[in-house]
């Protein structure tokens, strides 16, 4: 039987008691309406709210104030510490639609960032989400990954989208044992690599499945399936394929790796950090900073406090620390 992942999610944001969102409405009237934004209490007051209250503060400041909090959030910040403050007021199937559009149409593909959310996502959450893309945007989610990558990598993420991954608990022993000789047949056995039975298999059995039949394909090939694929596959395919290997091992442990190398090298990735920061607030972010701190050897919030600054920083520190 494959080894069942076992914790209990933690999270780092919770609803905050008592909360009044008139009380809390009126302190960001206060704050925005002087010459000065203070900006110590958008921060203070929106990262300690659970995503509701945050949307009831600002049903209560339109009805108060006549204004949109959104809109007057952008207007009064910039920068980094803008995108952290609306991202924390945006729903989150709304934001990750948002994120995926603007990875697939912006200035270049963010082939990673399309990848980190679809293969992480259950299938229910890419249901909502396809349905908000086509919502907001016009046009199903699938078309617009269909007009902006190719390939097999295409067919991948289209299989993704599908949403069709087995929730089915139970694992078959036979069908593991079937499935890892299917991979190394098509793939290290043979010359040259059958993809589509790696994306058929990948995308749709259970995680609970497919831990086993990564254990049964290390018992034939001598090694871990991630080796494998290093060896078969190459570019963006190759980083789809490992990103559903990595989250069938630990979700939290690839996201821990998301974060690291978004902070690590030359060039960081803010957006990646405050992506992952906001979104997996309510959910697990206090695992992801426990594999971080595990496998890193440093805190997240030290790493953060190091490679960030002024209000930004403090609004990433504030979401992160419980």
């Amino acid at each position: 039987m494959a080894q069942q992942q076992q914790y209990s999610s933690k999270c780092t944001v919770y609803s905050a008691d008592p909360f009044d969102a008139n009380v809390d409405a009126a302190l960001l009237y206060k704050a925005i309406k002087g010459n000065v934004s203070d900006d110590k209490t958008f921060i203070n007051i929106l990262t300690r709210r659970g995503i509701v209250q945050r949307l009831e503060i600002a049903e209560a400041y339109k009805t108060l104030y006549g204004k949109d909090l959104v809109k007057d959030v952008k207007s009064e910040f910039t920068g980094k510490l803008e995108d952290v403050l609306v991202a924390l007021m945006t729903p989150l199937p709304h934001y990750y639609a948002k994120e995926l559009h603007d990875a697939i149409s912006g200035f270049g593909t963010d082939e990673e960032a399309i990848i980190e959310i679809l293969c992480t996502l259950s299938n229910c959450a890419i249901r909502i989400i396809a349905a908000f893309c086509e919502n907001l945007y016009g046009k199903t989610l699938e078309h617009d990954l269909k007009g902006d990558t190719s390939g097999h990598f295409k067919r991948l993420l289209v299989s993704l989208v599908q949403a069709n991954r087995d929730e089915n608990q139970n694992v078959d022993q036979a069908q593991a044992i079937a499935d890892a000789q299917a991979l190394y047949e098509a793939g290290e056995k043979r010359w040259g690599t059958d993809e589509s039975q790696f994306i058929a298999i990948l995308v749709s059995r259970s995680y609970q499945q497919l831990r086993q039949t990564f254990l049964e394909y290390n018992k034939i090939s001598g090694h871990d399936i991630e080796i494998a694929i290093k060896k078969e596959f190459s570019g963006n395919l190759e980083k789809g394929l490992l990103a559903i290997v990595k989250c069938v091992k630990s979700k939290v442990g690839f996201f821990a790796e998301r974060l690291y190398s978004s902070m690590h090298g030359i060039s960081r990735k803010d957006r990646t950090l405050i992506r992952i920061i906001v979104s997996r607030s309510e959910i697990d972010l206090g695992d992801i900073k426990e594999a971080f701190e595990k496998r890193y050897g440093e805190s997240l919030e030290s790493w953060i406090a190091r490679d960030t600054s002024g209000d930004y920083k403090r609004a990433l520190l504030s979401i992160v620390s419980t």
